[in-house]
């Protein structure tokens, strides 16, 4: 296919005002400036009844302050919570309200619970896999047990892994596999944005939609604030191609940041499928440059895991369909599995592939639970990329008790950061963690988009999930858990070969920082939760 076939639905350019004036931050000192009018106004209103005002206000505060003490919640969202609720106590209780309440997310939380019990046994886990792995006795099958209890996410062997360093080569490999599909094309994606890469990517699936292939394209509907029109689903049905926003913003219904679409999933004929932190725009091939060298990963996946991921992708595109499709799909893959040469089972791979997801609305932190799952068992290394840097408790302690136990524990972040708010706040763990022994890199080419462990030269992850509580607590996700397998080497070498290329933080460069960036970071610091 030519360089020069890409295909555009609209020139539409959105701008990222709306971003902002969406975020949490502008709603938070809207709160404050609420609470001051409101202090005013009963000053101005009420000037003889202030005493009584203030009495009222000490007290709602003190039960707001029981509240969340008691509250199911996380230790660092509480101290966030409470410092806002100090400053501006009443219009805080109502935004605590209005966000515990989940208005936009109580239909979408009761079906994805339902469409989760109803597919649980979809995909059994194969015991003789599991047994082998367990006779490592290195604690593997444990982690497999408890993401089955969590979901269907169960570890496959005959899976053929391919690691990919940087998105460019991972979209040429894309390219490729689409133009071969015969059956179906499913891609979610956090964020879709017209371009060179979605264009080439839009021009075959519209040819094969038109060839009689199913296309289905899912995209979170933040890209309709920010990047896409709000009619381009059916822009893309006019090409054939069947188009979903996720969970489109509804004024005062959603809460922007909570609970969005961050996975990155294209699985092609229940065959192929391609998982990482990839979205479908040209910043994350490199063909353009907004801030330096963009470092991003993904594998691809041949073989009987990606089953896993047209589950995951069907489970959320069902969410609003009446006759949900589930079997039709899943069945593809076996019959044809059937028609291979060689013994149906035989492996085609070297270790095993476990692909997962994790739903902030069923209580469990699936994400976080395996990076610590890593980091405890962890016995010689375990090499970290990400772009974002928000610890809470559990995970900062599992980083500094691997590191004081021995363990080589590094980071590579981001040295040109895409926020500079999430880049003032990474530098407040720094100091810490250094002190514990974790050792932590900047990429001076530019920004690290990558979300890696690698362990011990026998497990690594590749997915979505960053190290910050959007990942961690409030997005879907989803992330390739890799055990023993070929490509576990490929990923240690490329992350060897990227701290080629980055800059050591230290205690005198942590005492060199801006005085304004560690400003910054400190006041940032008390937001954290909620960024």
């Amino acid at each position: 296919m030519s360089d020069t076939e890409v295909l555009s639905l609209s020139n539409t350019k959105k701008k990222g005002i709306l971003r902002i004036l969406f975020s949490r931050i502008v709603v938070i000192l809207l709160l404050i400036a609420l609470q001051v009018s409101l202090w005013i106004s009963v000053y101005g209103w009420f000037r003889d009844y202030l005493p009584h005002f203030s009495v009222f206000t000490t007290l709602f505060t003190f039960v707001m302050f029981v509240y969340l003490f008691n509250a199911v919640m996380d230790a660092s969202a509480k101290i966030t919570w409470l410092f806002i609720m100090s400053l501006a106590p009443i219009p805080a209780s109502i935004f605590l309200a209005y966000t515990k309440s989940n208005l936009g997310h109580r239909l979408i939380r009761k079906r994805v619970d339902a469409l989760t019990q109803e597919n649980l046994h979809k995909l059994p886990q194969d015991e003789t896999i599991l047994d082998r792995i367990g006779a490592d006795r290195n604690g593997t099958d444990d982690l497999c047990r408890y993401m089955a209890k969590t979901g269907c996410y169960p570890i496959f062997g005959n899976t053929e892994v391919t690691y990919y360093p940087l998105g460019e080569e991972m979209f040429q490999d894309m390219l490729e596999e689409l133009t071969k599909a015969e059956h179906f094309i499913f891609m979610e994606y956090f964020i879709v944005q017209e371009g060179y890469m979605w264009g080439r990517i839009l021009k075959i699936l519209a040819d094969k939609a038109k060839a009689g292939v199913d296309v289905r394209v899912m995209y979170d509907g933040m890209c309709e604030i920010t990047l896409l029109p709000y009619n381009y689903p059916k822009l893309m049905e006019k090409e054939g191609i069947k188009c979903k926003e996720f969970s489109p913003l509804t004024p005062f219904l959603s809460t922007h940041y909570n609970n969005r679409d961050h996975r990155k999933i294209l699985v092609i004929d229940g065959k192929v499928a391609f998982n990482g932190g990839v979205n479908l725009a040209d910043e994350y091939i490199n063909h353009v440059q907004v801030y330096g060298q963009w470092k991003d990963t993904a594998v691809r996946l041949k073989g009987d895991a990606a089953a896993s991921f047209t589950l995951m992708f069907l489970q959320m595109w069902n969410i609003d369909e009446k006759e949900p499709e589930f079997d039709r799909f899943l069945n593809l893959q076996d019959s044809e599995k059937k028609t291979e040469a060689g013994i149906a089972g035989a492996p085609r791979a070297a270790g095993y592939v476990m692909p997962y997801a994790d739903s902030p609305l069923d209580g469990e932190k699936v994400g976080e639970s395996v990076y610590i799952d890593i980091l405890y068992r962890a016995n010689d290394y375990v090499h970290i990329m990400t772009p974002y840097l928000i610890l809470d408790g559990e995970l900062e302690t599992a980083l500094k008790f691997a590191a004081q136990r021995g363990v080589d524990v590094k980071l590579i972040l981001p040295g040109i950061p895409d926020k500079i708010t999430a880049y003032a706040l990474a530098k407040t763990h720094y100091y810490e963690l250094v002190r514990a022994g974790v050792q932590i890199y900047e990429y001076t080419p530019g920004f690290v988009h990558a979300k890696v462990f690698v362990s011990d030269d026998e497990k690594a992850v590749v997915g979505t999930i960053n190290l910050d509580y959007r990942s961690l607590y409030h997005h879907f996700e989803c992330a390739t858990f890799l055990y023993k397998t070929d490509c576990v080497a490929d990923i240690e070498a490329d992350y060897q070969a990227t701290l080629q290329q980055c800059r050591q933080v230290t205690f005198e460069t942590i005492k060199k920082e801006k005085i304004w960036m560690k400003l910054l970071g400190q006041f940032m610091k008390l937001l954290a939760p909620m960024m």
